[in-house]
């Protein structure tokens, strides 16, 4: 994984560019013509880490998220609040789709599944 490069000529951010026609990548700088062949193949990488039991990630600030649906017809086990956001998403390790409900106590945040 390389750091972040900057141009040799005029110091500016040298940004990835593919070159097709060679089947390479470059660095490119915006500011000025110069380019470098990158020494890998990889421009980013993301790792994210799952502890084994985990069957879905919900964010922290799902709560806060305006474009997830609301209802007021379930009622938290947790606080006893009565406003939840909810979604459908895939859990691992099963099929079709699952309801996924969030508190919308902020201080509560508690999940729950249909």
């Amino acid at each position: 994984m390389s750091t972040m490069m900057f141009c040799c000529e005029c110091n500016n951010i040298l940004y990835p560019k593919e070159e097709k026609d060679r089947r390479l990548l470059l660095f490119a700088c915006r500011n000025c013509d110069h380019q470098e062949v990158s020494e890998s193949k990889c421009v980013y990488r993301n790792e994210v880490q799952h502890s084994a039991g985990e069957q879905t990630q919900v964010l922290q600030d799902v709560t806060s998220d305006p474009t997830l649906p609301r209802t007021k017809s379930v009622r938290c086990a947790a606080c006893g609040h009565g406003e939840a956001v909810f979604f459908q998403a895939t859990a691992r390790g099963e099929e079709g789709m699952t309801l996924f409900f969030v508190c919308g106590n902020l201080s509560c945040a508690h999940r729950w599944r249909e």
